[in-house]
């Protein structure tokens, strides 16, 4: 027998057995349960299973993130049912739409460990594979199981694996580096299988860099995007997770679908163009491309670096005056940190509209609407036709730096100009 991938092994674990392998049918015991603001329609799918207590109430997190305030009626009676649940529930870990994107916070206060199941209503919660747990997104069915029982079923992924060896030029970051890999493999070309991520370049990553790679692991179709733990883990997780928790690490010998190899010194900054994310290029195709608004920030590049990397570039330069830009941090937390370094008034300074932490821009749900004809540049995950707004606007998707450069200039620009 072959060894175990880090996929194997984590619902392995989950699911009580010494092995797995892919393809098996596996019923597995949850850590961790995430929500947001579809915590409404869980709640009532809740209620129509019958049970008068969830499972375990430390193990549900619920975070009012997507639509933060409530943008129509029907959110604010939505979240309105959400808090009633949450005090009903005696749920200690309600986060109410101060806090920030769920999967942020989700990460800087101890709700996901190394070796954990942890699984969520929003397709990114691929995001804290960054840690080395299996986290993957699941419908509000399934999460009603999961409240009443703390257990549901998932088919073991196949895994690829991703070794980048080498360092980053200038001007480039792990934003580039997951979208080249997702215009490599396509949209669908990791579908229900996991992205395990290995190499030199890897291990030198932030957990924020690490955050970006895990988060947009499923744009490829990945049913979850892996790190294995070390010691950068270990120490971002001291003093934030109370709880013991043990890392699992992947066989020397596991068998992998395939594997894709990365030099980093070869890399450039990389465009996911409109209306696909895996319709990417190398930023010469699309540099000179006009814009009307650039966005910084969101659950994929809204943390304490990705702010640091835009203000470097904004510092002391205005935004094009045809430009909107919009910057919103992934949490309160961020926000907060990124006042204390005077990176918001780097923003302000520059011309930039900073909102409240929250989904809302990359949604499309409110704040930052696309008005049809324009065109927009975003650290966001997502570019789809309608995404931000009118279905005849225009998302390309970049790193801060590029977003950053783009909005001084107006146009779709090359941050190593900058830099």
């Amino acid at each position: 027998m072959s060894g175990a991938t880090l996929a194997e092994k984590l619902l392995a674990r989950a699911s009580g057995r010494d092995h797995v392998g892919a393809g098996e049918i596996v019923v597995a015991r949850v850590d961790r349960a995430m929500s947001h603001d579809n915590a409404a329609l869980v709640s009532r799918k809740f209620a129509e299973l019958g049970p008068e207590r969830v499972w375990d109430a430390d193990r549900i997190v619920i975070i009012l993130d997507h639509r933060v305030p409530a943008n129509d009626i029907a959110t604010a009676e939505g979240h309105q049912l959400i808090r009633a649940f949450a005090r009903q529930q005696e749920l200690p870990h309600f986060y109410d739409v101060k806090a920030g994107i769920c999967h942020q916070v989700m990460v800087e206060r101890g709700h996901a460990a190394p070796g954990e199941l942890v699984v969520g209503t929003d397709s990114h919660t691929t995001t804290y594979g960054a840690l080395g747990a299996f986290s993957t997104g699941i419908g509000a069915t399934e999460m009603a199981g999961v409240w009443a029982t703390g257990e549901l079923w998932l088919r073991v992924p196949e895994t690829i694996k991703v070794m980048a060896e080498g360092e980053f030029p200038v001007g480039v970051y792990a934003k580039d580096l997951i979208l080249r890999i997702i215009r490599d493999l396509g949209a669908d070309g990791a579908t229900y299988r996991a992205l395990e991520f290995h190499g030199s370049a890897i291990a030198r990553l932030s957990i924020s860099e690490r955050m970006t790679l895990a988060n947009m692991s499923m744009e490829a179709g990945a049913k979850a995007g892996l790190v294995p733990p070390d010691t950068v883990t270990a120490a971002y997780l001291a003093g934030r997770v109370e709880r013991a928790w043990e890392p699992l690490l992947p066989d020397d010998d596991a068998r992998y679908q395939r594997t894709l190899n990365y030099d980093l010194g070869a890399l450039k900054p990389q465009i996911a163009r409109p209306h696909s994310v895996d319709n990417g290029c190398d930023i010469g195709a699309v540099a000179g491309t006009r814009i009307q608004q650039a966005v910084i920030g969101s659950c994929t590049n809204g943390r304490l670096d990705d702010l640091h990397l835009a203000a470097d570039v904004l510092r002391g330069k205005r935004i094009h005056h045809e430009v909107r830009l919009l910057v919103f941090p992934a949490s309160i937390r961020v926000y907060r940190q990124a006042l204390d370094e005077g990176f918001i008034a780097d923003f302000i300074d520059a011309g930039a509209l900073v909102l409240n932490p929250g989904c809302g821009p990359c949604l499309g749900a409110h704040q930052g609407i696309l008005a049809p004809g324009e065109r927009a540049i975003a650290t966001t995950n997502r570019n789809f036709q309608g995404r931000m707004g009118s279905t005849a606007a225009e998302v390309y998707l970049a790193s801060p730096a590029t977003v950053a450069a783009s909005a001084i200039a107006g146009v779709i620009t090359d941050p190593r100009e900058v830099a």
